[in-house]
């Protein structure tokens, strides 16, 4: 399974979009959604959120994501968080601790993989997950 995730935000905080082109063996999905107040890293990590929720059954998953935030978040950090009582290192409590301790327990259902990729560079998997977090703010004014 292949996933390219995105969050997009018009305002930071404002209202966001997030979005997440699923493939598979030549199947595809496409999910978005949008929330009025926000932030760009919640989007992020919601986009992922729901990829994850989305599957049913237990897979190999590679995550594209644009995000350093969430990719890191992920493969370094969220270790300490833990361990720390998801206080950061300078003691403060983890921004959008919620959304991170979600992902964790979506995460430990797969085996996964965490990839980087340059965002608004031409990456096709990128732009069209880019274009269903725009999806997802745009949804907003039609409710």
């Amino acid at each position: 399974m292949v996933v390219y995730t995105d969050g997009a935000c018009k305002g930071n905080p404002g209202p966001g979009g997030w979005g997440a082109w699923l493939s598979s063996n030549g199947h595809e999905k496409e999910l978005f959604g949008g929330e009025p107040g926000t932030t760009n890293n919640r989007m992020e990590l919601t986009a992922v959120i729901e990829a994850l929720a989305s599957l049913k059954r237990s897979c190999k998953v590679t995550i594209y994501t644009d995000s350093e935030y969430v990719r890191k978040g992920m493969t370094e950090w969220i270790t300490n968080w833990q361990r720390r009582g998801w206080k950061t290192a300078d003691g403060k409590p983890v921004k959008n601790a919620e959304l991170w301790q979600r992902l964790h327990a979506l995460q430990a259902l797969h085996e996964m993989q965490w990839r980087w990729v340059k965002g608004h560079a031409g990456d096709p998997g990128n732009e069209r997950a880019d274009a269903l977090a725009n999806k997802g703010v745009e949804s907003l004014s039609r409710r």
